[in-house]
């Protein structure tokens, strides 16, 4: 596993990492915790560094999931967790208050069984509170050894800038794939100029991009796709033209739809870390093959036309979240 350097900051990590999240919350029946802690060892054991899990999913368990799966290698690991949302609990709303964010860098650090966050997120920019004051506690949480990194999601170009004044962030982490290209419009030139690493979520499109989702797909109702309108099954069937061309590349590559989307997103910048999420370690291995595919100058400037010419349907969020995004 080659190695990536997260922007100017001097975090170096795996060129792809773990998203944690789907082990146990967020996408219908939690795998079972002796197989999860099966594969983040696996995961480790193949060249992953770097691990990102929050508070919000569980709350607390993936957090605790992973201290005890990586406290063996504890010392050869990045591990990426976040605070913004009340008692942890997204549905609940925002809270960044700064007693707030010390206490879960606390109650985070016992789960993690650690004594550092390696790279400390605020999960959602929270208008209640000023961006500098959140900044100014990680600051602090950083003064104190407790963190070393801090970094921001979904934030927009206001909130990075007004942020990275107080505390320089290390890395920004928003939605990224060919399935939602928006951050190319400002946040990828804001990050180049600002020395910020990007950590693209949902590399995959949620699972579409591997091409194992069609309209007849039935999500369960604890699988929050259920809710997504891009996942509903016109939204599906509409957006077949992007399976197509992903699907026509990966096989002149000798490759998989999955592998393809990754590294396409490797391709686009040097300090840019998907961190594609899976419960499977055949799905995992698959993942992993993609930093071994090269896409040529050709192989990019053609996928960046079709791409200009294939309208995405369907909202990626619920109207009810799409108040948290960007803001």
């Amino acid at each position: 596993m080659i190695t990536r350097k997260l922007g100017t900051s001097g975090l170096e990590v795996s060129a792809l990492g773990l998203g944690c999240m789907g082990l146990s919350f967020g996408y219908g029946t939690t795998t079972d915790r002796g197989e999860a802690i099966a594969l983040l060892r696996a995961a480790h054991e193949r060249g992953v560094t770097f691990f990102d899990t929050a508070e919000a999913y569980g709350p607390g368990a993936n957090e605790d999931l992973l201290g005890e799966a990586l406290a063996p290698v504890r010392d050869t690991v990045v591990i990426a967790t976040k605070f913004g949302f009340v008692d942890g609990v997204p549905s609940q709303g925002l809270d960044s208050r700064p007693e707030r964010i010390r206490q879960v860098a606390e109650e985070s650090l016992k789960r993690l069984r650690t004594d550092r966050i390696d790279l400390f997120y605020q999960h959602r920019v929270d208008p209640k509170v000023p961006v500098e004051d959140v900044a100014g506690t990680v600051r602090d949480l950083i003064a104190e050894g407790k963190v070393k990194h801090f970094g921001m999601s979904e934030a927009g170009p206001d909130a990075i800038r007004r942020a990275h004044a107080v505390q320089p962030l290390a890395a920004l982490q928003s939605e990224y794939s060919m399935w939602w290209r928006e951050p190319e419009q400002a946040i990828l030139p804001l990050l180049e100029e600002l020395g910020i690493g990007f950590v693209p979520f949902a590399p995959l499109g949620k699972g579409f991009l591997t091409g194992k989702l069609t309209a007849d797909t039935v999500f369960a109702k604890d699988d929050f796709r259920s809710t997504v309108p891009r996942f509903q099954a016109e939204a599906l069937k509409a957006n077949q033209a992007l399976l197509d061309l992903v699907g026509l590349i990966a096989a002149e590559k000798g490759a998989t739809p999955a592998q393809i989307a990754l590294a396409w997103l490797l391709a686009q910048r040097p300090w840019i870390v998907p961190i594609p999420g899976t419960t499977k370690l055949h799905r995992l291995e698959e993942n992993l093959g993609a930093v071994a595919v090269e896409l040529t100058t050709g192989d990019l400037d053609r996928i960046r036309t079709a791409l200009a010419g294939i309208e995405t349907v369907g909202d990626r969020y619920p109207a009810t979240m799409q108040a948290f995004i960007n803001r």
